[in-house]
């Protein structure tokens, strides 16, 4: 049962890395299908924010919409620069996708929600916001995270959306642009997004799911490093010279 299963793998493998599979995952996605894909995200996040509020004259969620389009328009522009194929793999689960990453992505999708949810109730109640100076330093903790999250993606082509080991792209460990200094920058950066978001949004409580956020996210980039210590070849020898997950010299 085992060798039959371990052929089916290899027959998959093979069949993902051949030049067809190459080809198509090459193939550029239309400007409109990214279009529409950005505006329906868009979508998602006010949703979250305006319908709970019950008001859309909030300011703040407004400003933290547009910083939001901001960083998925600057994303999208630096990825069709730099790492256009990585567009169309984003927008889509790998096949070899982790079961344990599917399980935790069902898990945190709606806690991340809960973030903005949260923050549009609170809304309701004005007197429990935050005063504005602490959207000042919500600000500085988004636009370095956002800005983070693009650079990691620019500079690694494997940067998919979903844990797997990209057989059918070649995937080899990446040691340049961020990943010189800690192995999962991407997820240092959307440490920043997350722990932002409350205080752009004044709202105390939403610190609640973020920072159970944060927390799925640190599990997950142990698992992930883990991962690819076992099945990415190079990976310990990089993991022995770049020492920390997220922040350097901390952890």
């Amino acid at each position: 049962m085992e060798t039959s299963k371990t052929q089916r793998q290899m027959t998959t493998d093979a069949r993902e890395s051949s030049p067809d599979a190459r080809r198509a995952a090459a193939e550029p996605v239309p400007p409109l299908r990214v279009a529409v894909w950005i505006l329906a995200m868009l979508l998602v996040f006010a949703a979250l924010i305006f319908v709970p509020a019950g008001r859309l004259d909030w300011v703040p969620g407004w400003v933290y919409m547009g910083l939001l389009t901001l960083y998925v328009v600057t994303a999208w522009v630096y990825l069709q620069q730099w790492n256009p194929e990585l567009i169309a793999r984003r927008m889509r689960i790998g096949a070899g996708t982790k079961t344990w990453d599917k399980i935790w992505s069902l898990l945190n999708a709606p806690v991340m929600g809960a973030v903005y949810i949260v923050a549009g109730f609170e809304v309701r109640h004005a007197e429990t916001l935050l005063p504005g100076i602490n959207w000042l330093l919500g600000l500085l903790l988004f636009v370095p995270g956002t800005a983070l999250l693009i650079w990691s993606m620019t500079a690694n082509p494997f940067f998919e959306k979903t844990v797997r080991i990209q057989h059918d792209h070649d995937h080899r460990v990446i040691d340049t642009g961020p990943y010189a200094f800690v192995r999962h920058p991407g997820y240092a950066g959307f440490v920043g997004w997350l722990v932002g978001t409350p205080l752009l949004l004044l709202s105390a409580w939403a610190f609640v799911p973020a920072l159970l956020t944060v927390v799925g996210i640190l599990i997950r980039t142990v698992l992930e490093d883990r991962t690819l210590r076992a099945e990415l070849p190079g990976y310990a020898d990089y993991a022995a010279r770049v020492r920390f997950y997220l922040i350097p010299g901390v952890w």
